[in-house]
């Protein structure tokens, strides 16, 4: 599979969309981007599509306002669903943030 890249609009739309939040970090991605809280990844870019993880009940929610499966489309990521067009991406971005804070921090990998 060939790994779709996002335009200059794209990631400027994706930095928009995240908060400004010291908690907040974003970072390279397999040549997207992905912004980050305590090491969980909450929100990323998939070449042009912008997808976040929130739990099951505003999934539902989000796929019913026209939300679809984030990533490759042979293998889809679970828990995490694409933005649909007329929503604002901050709020459910911000949201996303707010849903992974709430996980235990994951531990930082020990450099060789």
């Amino acid at each position: 599979m060939r790994m779709p890249r996002p335009t200059e609009e794209d990631e400027a739309r994706f930095r928009a969309a995240v908060p400004e939040d010291p908690r907040v970090e974003i970072r390279p991605m397999f040549g997207n981007l992905g912004a980050f809280v305590g090491g969980h990844m909450f929100a990323g870019l998939f070449g042009s599509q912008l997808g976040v993880k929130l739990p099951e009940d505003e999934l539902v929610e989000v796929r019913a306002a026209g939300g679809g499966d984030y990533g490759p489309p042979e293998r889809p990521m679970g828990g995490w669903i694409t933005v649909p067009e007329g929503v604002d991406p901050a709020g459910l971005v911000a949201r996303a943030a707010e849903y992974v804070a709430t996980f235990p921090p994951k531990p930082t990998a020990k450099r060789r």
